[in-house]
């Protein structure tokens, strides 16, 4: 089928699925959805009182209980990255959703100080995908899902100051995550395949879904937020299709995208990045300074 609605996404009967950020927004929305699906569901999220309110929130709607599992994550601590992947109590993880995230938020840095934007959205989810990769490789069929925006497009990676040390622009700054997780889709599905691995690494961006993301935005930037959510949006909901097709149609292939058909809203369809997250030097490049950025976390790739 061109495109998908949420009744289109098939039943994952048995799976397992982790969701970072699920607690709210397209996050909650993708654990419904695949719960609801037969699929049992780990919701990795930092606050684990808002994690268990959206737990709760999800049973009410019928989801089992027993399908939802909690555990905590803070992304912008790799201390709490390889807690996460140390206590995971499972041998097989068929779905890894990186979905967390953050948007267009004041300077800042992580625990090991990285930028915040780029820390979270980028090196907190490679350093996570990459301690997973023991249960996500010895489970057949196994995807890596990152969700990324449209915002990727007017991106740009900058080697030269990646943490904004020179002068911080809170766009510029997402823009280069975003644009990062997409280079990080493609780059880990090369390694895979070139690894003799049939995990997938696909991609998914929701367009403009009504969220709790940039919330925090000030100014002009709050009263677009506001023009946005009443002209140009779609529920949170129908955001979670594109991630949720990357995540089960049976015709994705490495390196995939999926977004909404009218750019901002509608249903979900296979989508080209832009020219530069399809650059595969580019790709390439990030890993192996990615890497280096997390090398002090012990964070590695297992395959020469």
């Amino acid at each position: 089928m061109s495109a998908w609605h949420e009744q289109d996404v098939p039943r994952v009967p048995g799976a397992l699925a982790v969701v970072t950020g699920a607690n709210t927004g397209l996050g909650l929305e993708t654990t419904r959805i695949l719960a609801q699906r037969g699929a049992t569901v780990v919701m990795a999220c930092r606050d684990q009182r808002k994690a268990a309110a959206g737990r709760d929130r999800l049973v009410g709607l019928g989801v089992p209980a027993e399908q939802l599992e909690l555990a905590e994550l803070d992304l912008a601590d790799q201390a709490s990255v390889e807690g996460f992947a140390s206590a995971f109590a499972h041998d097989r993880l068929d779905l890894l959703i990186n979905n967390a995230g953050l948007m267009a938020v004041g300077e800042g840095r992580t625990a090991d100080g990285f930028e915040t934007q780029f820390g979270v959205n980028h090196l907190g989810h490679m350093a996570l995908t990459l301690r997973l990769l023991p249960q996500l490789v010895a489970t057949p069929g196994a995807r890596v899902v990152t969700v990324t925006s449209m915002a990727h497009r007017p991106g740009r990676i900058r080697f030269d100051d990646v943490n904004f040390e020179r002068g911080y622009r809170r766009w510029p700054a997402y823009f280069q995550s975003k644009l990062a997780n997409i280079l990080f889709t493609q780059e880990l599905g090369r390694r895979l395949g070139a690894a003799g691995h049939d995990t997938l690494s696909t991609a998914a961006h929701p367009g403009y879904a009504k969220t709790e993301l940039g919330k925090d935005e000030p100014g002009f930037s709050a009263l677009l937020t506001r023009v946005g959510d009443t002209f140009f949006s779609q529920s949170a909901a129908a955001g979670a299709v594109p991630t949720l097709r990357a995540a089960t149609d049976p015709d994705a292939f490495q390196g995939a995208l999926y977004g909404p058909l009218r750019i901002t809203f509608g249903p979900a369809v296979p989508e080209v990045p832009s020219k530069a997250a399809r650059d595969a030097d580019l790709a390439a490049r990030l890993w192996e300074a990615s890497l280096a950025m997390l090398a002090p976390a012990k964070v590695v790739w297992p395959w020469s």
